[in-house]
C-alpha cells in the first residue's frame, strides 16, 4: 500500500510539473532565462516526433554555453525557425543544431542537410508555411540578429543580464 501511494504521488508531481512546463510556453514570463542548452533540448523534445513523420530528423548538437539568454525568445525563434526550414526545404533531411558564443551573444544555428531516405507525410493542407519574413517579425519582436547563410539560419541572442 505504501508503495501505491509513493507512486501516485510522484506521478502526481510529476503531472503538475508538466502542467506548469505547459503554461510557461502558453504565457512566457519574459524575465526567465534558461541555458541555450536546455531551450534546445526543450524545443527538440517538442518537434521531433512531428518533424521525423514528415521527414526530417532532428539532430542537437548543441553544446553548454557560460551564459542565459531569455527564455522566451529562444523557444519562439528556434521553434519558429525549425518549422520554416521544414516548410522551406524538401525533405528528407537532417536538422542539425549547434551554438557557439562570443563576448556578446549566444549564437545558435540551425542548417538543413539533405539525406536519402523516406520523404514522410504531406503537411496539413491547410497549414500556413512560416515564411521568412515572419521569422524576420518574430526576431524583430524578440530582439534577437537572424540571419540566413544558404541552408543554415544563425540566431544571436544577447545574453540575459
Amino acid at each position: 500500500m505504501q508503495d501505491s501511494a509513493t507512486k501516485i504521488n510522484g506521478f502526481a508531481k510529476a503531472a503538475l510539473a508538466s502542467c506548469l512546463d505547459v503554461v510557461g510556453w502558453l504565457t512566457p514570463d519574459e524575465a526567465v532565462t534558461t541555458g541555450v542548452d536546455e531551450a534546445a533540448r526543450e524545443c527538440a523534445a517538442l518537434l521531433a516526433t512531428s518533424l521525423s513523420f514528415r521527414g526530417y530528423a532532428l539532430r542537437n548538437e548543441v553544446q553548454p554555453l557560460d551564459g542565459k539568454v531569455r527564455r522566451s525568445a529562444i523557444r519562439n525563434l528556434l521553434s519558429g525557425v525549425l518549422v520554416h526550414c521544414t516548410d522551406d526545404r524538401p525533405s528528407p533531411a537532417d536538422l542539425v543544431l549547434a551554438s557557439s558564443a562570443d563576448a556578446g551573444a549566444a549564437l545558435l544555428s540551425v542548417a538543413v542537410r539533405p539525406t536519402q531516405g523516406d520523404k514522410g507525410m504531406a503537411p496539413e493542407a491547410n497549414y500556413r508555411k512560416i515564411t521568412w519574413a515572419d521569422l524576420q517579425a518574430l526576431a524583430a519582436a524578440e530582439d534577437v540578429q537572424l540571419t540566413r547563410d544558404g541552408d543554415r539560419i544563425l540566431l544571436r541572442f544577447a545574453w540575459a543580464g
